[in-house]
């Protein structure tokens, strides 16, 4: 009879025990709850991409050096760094002083041809007329004909001589050969410059409207970029706003630098109408490899592994429930939820362990 007492004693403190343990987890499971980490299924574009450090160039053809095909004295110089110019605008004026006397004498020269040419012309004909009426001999018409022949070419040489003192007198006039701004005045108002070699520069141009981003891309990445890809760049002047792009080229010809192999993949973009972007600004480039747009999306802490499947927990009023779950593609900080939640979804992130 005691050891019944002793046994019901026994199952009575062990059943009052669960009861309080009981009451304890869902208390402690109630607490959880209210202070756990929530994070809501959400629509968001997300993808995998290769991310690359860059710098901004110039297209080709899009930066020009303006010099001057003949040497001069710099007369004036109408344009200062910053200005924008277009194309066909004068930059600079050399003294034209030589080259207008050497036309004017060119074209003297062309005169006094023309004359020379137009009496033979006449002789000729003249002549043509006393051969016809055996007057002169035939040597003496042959004379006559050759005389004109020389004084045609004459002409013509004094018409190429003058063409080229106006092209020559034209070369005093710099004029802009595209449209830009001013990025540097080599010559300054006064100075002679020498065309002897080389043409000297008078001011570099720059076309602002045609840039691109040089990625450079690891040797372990450049096998997954095609052309065609989408590109998203950033520049530190601008925070995180981003400029898309598309890839339009791969350099066959790697760059390495402090013993690392690069390639350059080149990103085409349409200039921003309220950013200016410059030449030379660092850029940090993702070229999209795989991206979806407006897809229902879930920080990482929240999907959770068991082998090869996925699931997550969801709040469902002061209980948790575990729910399996498909996954897509990932970023760096969120998963593609492809089956198993909606969107609204409440969903406990963090470590299983503290839940």
């Amino acid at each position: 009879m005691r050891r019944i007492i002793v046994g019901s004693f026994v199952v009575a403190l062990v059943a009052c025990g669960i009861a309080m343990w009981r009451r304890f987890e869902v208390a402690h499971s109630q607490e959880l709850l209210r202070s756990a980490e929530v994070a809501r299924v959400t629509r968001r574009d997300i993808g995998t991409a290769v991310k690359a450090t860059g710098v901004i160039k110039p297209m080709t053809g899009a930066e020009v050096n303006v010099g001057s095909s003949v040497s001069g004295v710099v007369m004036r110089l109408f344009v200062q760094i910053g200005d924008h110019v277009t194309k066909g605008q004068s930059l600079a004026e050399l003294d034209s002083r030589e080259f207008v006397a050497r036309r004017d004498a060119n074209a003297a020269a062309l005169r006094v041809a023309q004359a020379n040419m137009e009496y033979a012309q006449v002789d000729v004909e003249r002549k043509r007329q006393l051969h016809a009426a055996q007057i002169i001999a035939r040597n003496d018409l042959d004379l006559a004909e050759k005389t004109f022949s020389v004084a045609e070419q004459q002409r013509d040489q004094a018409t190429a001589t003058l063409a080229d003192s106006n092209t020559q007198l034209g070369y005093t006039q710099i004029i802009a050969p595209i449209s830009g701004v001013v990025s540097a005045v080599s010559t300054q108002e006064g100075e002679t410059v020498a065309a002897s070699f080389a043409a000297p520069t008078f001011v570099t141009l720059l076309d602002l409207s045609r840039l691109e981003v040089w990625a450079y891309v690891d040797e372990t990445d450049i096998g997954r970029v095609r052309i065609g890809q989408k590109a998203r760049f950033t520049v530190d002047t601008y925070g995180d706003r981003e400029f898309d792009g598309t890839v339009t080229a791969i350099h066959p010809k790697a760059e390495i630098r402090d013993n690392v192999v690069d390639y350059v993949v080149v990103v085409r973009f349409t200039p921003p109408r309220d950013f200016i972007l410059r030449p030379e600004m660092t850029t940090t480039v993702k070229v999209d490899l795989e991206r979806h747009l407006n897809a229902l999306a879930l920080p990482m802490r929240g999907i959770h592994r068991e082998g090869s499947r996925a699931f997550v927990l969801c709040r469902n009023a002061d209980k948790t429930e575990q729910r399996w779950v498909s996954t897509g593609i990932r970023d760096d900080s969120y998963w593609e939820v492809v089956g198993g939640l909606h969107e609204g979804d409440e969903v406990l992130i963090g470590n299983l362990n503290s839940q």
